[in-house]
């Protein structure tokens, strides 16, 4: 009996497309290589499969009559047309809560390692420099005033997290959430002008484009601190670029950025700033959970089944076409 047909519109985490090969025929992004042989099979196509970095345009959607989920390998799913997808009757699934420690995690890293400047450390101990002296001093994490733009599931991990440092932590959100306990701010500008290290986790896509920008990194100031956990795009790379080679912000960590995996020379070039490769989910343990829950979500939509993670956008829908 032939396997049913998905497409893979990108490059799959291995072990996401190891589960999907044993059960389907992955044609890898013939939308883009084939154009001519995947009209003649899309009608076969019955689930799509995505990171939460790639795209699945409308218009793709549109030529997939008998498709019935996108399943996302990724909490974000900012490059997937979901209103185009309800229109068309495809739920789209993410693969929430199973990354939420090690984003968090790696945020509250970031927060130690410019403060304390331990990467810097690290090439100055290697680099032979110890013996000319001591290292600069860094600045003091615990008791400080911690901003968290975003208090979805990772902010609230973040949070829980800072308090273990003593942190004064606030927040800024779409909304106010009553039961946190903790001050909100209408703004990221208003948060950040009252707060030492500003932690961005919110989606990412076309609301939050430059959410934080020239006006939000004044008000963090020239003792400030900038980590990005969320998406490039909420940042104004060249904005921040500029606040950090002038001085209007102290420093900045961070894990994404506008075009991956393309860093600009302007901020791997700086001293004052921590770089890693978007590597927040990045665990053995992790990636497992989240290709079993992409794979257990295609299975559910491909076979009519109720979704397990669907987004927001999706909750309600049938998941069968």
């Amino acid at each position: 009996m032939a396997k049913p047909d998905v497409l893979a519109v990108t490059k799959l985490h291995p072990l996401y497309r190891q589960a999907l090969d044993a059960l389907y025929t992955v044609h890898d992004r013939t939308h883009e290589t084939d154009s001519a042989g995947f009209d003649a099979m899309a009608q076969r196509i019955v689930g799509v499969a995505s990171t939460g970095e790639a795209s699945v345009p409308g218009g793709l959607l549109s030529r997939l009559p008998n498709a019935k989920v996108v399943s996302v390998f990724g909490v974000g799913y900012d490059g997937v047309d979901v209103p185009t997808a309800i229109a068309h009757g495809i739920p789209v699934t993410h693969t929430p809560e199973v990354l939420t420690d090690d984003v968090a995690d790696l945020a509250m890293g970031l927060v130690l390692s410019v403060g304390r400047g331990i990467a810097q450390a690290d090439q100055y101990v290697r680099a032979g420099r110890w013996p000319e002296g001591p290292f600069p001093l860094g600045r003091k994490v615990s008791g400080a005033r911690l901003g968290i733009v975003g208090f979805g599931r990772i902010g609230k991990a973040i949070a829980r997290r800072a308090s273990g440092f003593g942190m004064a932590i606030a927040y800024t959100a779409r909304s106010e959430k009553a039961d946190s306990g903790l001050r909100f701010f209408p703004s990221a500008a208003a948060l950040a002008a009252e707060v030492d290290f500003l932690v961005v986790i919110t989606p990412g896509g076309a609301a939050t484009r430059h959410l934080i920008n020239a006006e939000v990194l004044k008000a963090l100031g020239p003792r400030g601190f900038l980590i990005n956990v969320a998406r490039g795009s909420v940042v104004d790379e060249q904005a921040l670029i500029a606040a950090l080679h002038n001085g209007v912000i102290a420093g900045a960590g961070l894990d994404v950025y506008v075009n991956e995996p393309q860093v600009p020379e302007a901020l791997w070039s700086m001293p004052n700033v921590v770089l890693t490769p978007h590597m927040a989910s990045a665990t053995n343990e992790t990636r497992q959970a989240m290709a079993d829950l992409a794979f257990a979500n295609m299975q559910a939509g491909t076979s009519g089944q109720p979704l397990l993670t669907p987004v927001p956008e999706c909750v309600g829908m049938s998941g069968v076409r």
